[in-house]
């Protein structure tokens, strides 16, 4: 199984629906804050579900919901068809949107899941989208140092704001006998640190630093705000 087949099978990441739409609503608000000036163009690319992405469509010219996985995209298209500003896309679909035509690409908890040269071939996709003056926000990005413990602290957490405390506790429970866990365990996921993401950025034509808050529930995580290297 790869990771673009679990996602195309209803995943069993989240403990209950509170908590599926308490997550993509943090994302959303997230995504909000740093929409910026004006009415953008924004690629959220690896979006998901993206139960919440009317609320960012509001602020947007257009907002455009990418996802590799083929029954996420067909429930974005039935969930947001009487949406006009939201155009959801297939990633290879990227190639027919014309160059510098982006204002703010968004990448959260997606990195974590892409071999080195994929995620090579995406920086330079999403480079050639934005115009020089516009950003790419990296989020949801997994340090070496942070594992499953700090993320079930983070998730409890997050829970007990949320409401969904019991449901949380039960789900990772279920966590250590769940799908997920054993497909992280065959195919793993992708940890750096801060210096490395820099470095991969500016290799790809960029100039990034360090971006706080990281988008969603978990600031263990690193986010980075990237934008065109000066030539």
């Amino acid at each position: 199984m790869s990771w673009i087949e679990y996602w195309d099978d209803k995943p069993t990441i989240y403990v209950s629906q509170r908590h599926r739409e308490a997550h993509y609503r943090c994302i959303a608000d997230g995504i909000v804050a740093n929409l910026g000036d004006g009415n953008p163009v924004v690629l959220d690319y690896g979006c998901g579900e993206a139960l919440s992405a009317d609320l960012v469509a509001r602020k947007c010219r257009r907002l455009y919901l990418c996802d590799a996985a083929p029954s996420v995209r067909a429930e974005l298209l039935k969930r947001f068809a009487s949406e006009p500003r939201i155009v959801v896309i297939a990633p290879d679909e990227l190639a027919s949107l014309p160059g510098g035509s982006v204002d703010l690409v968004v990448a959260n908890s997606v990195v974590q899941y892409l071999p080195s040269d994929v995620l090579q071939t995406c920086l330079q996709d999403w480079r050639r989208l934005l115009s020089p003056k516009s950003r790419l926000l990296l989020a949801d990005i997994i340090p070496p140092s942070v594992g499953p413990l700090t993320d079930a602290v983070a998730l409890l957490s997050f829970a007990w704001r949320e409401g969904f405390t019991l449901a949380a506790a039960a789900g990772l429970v279920r966590t250590l006998f769940s799908d997920y866990r054993k497909v992280r365990a065959e195919l793993g996921l992708q940890q750096y640190e801060a210096e490395t993401i820099v470095s991969l950025l500016k290799a790809a034509g960029f100039s990034a630093r360090r971006h706080h808050p990281n988008l969603g529930h978990n600031q263990a995580r690193m986010a980075f705000i990237a934008v065109h290297a000066a030539s």
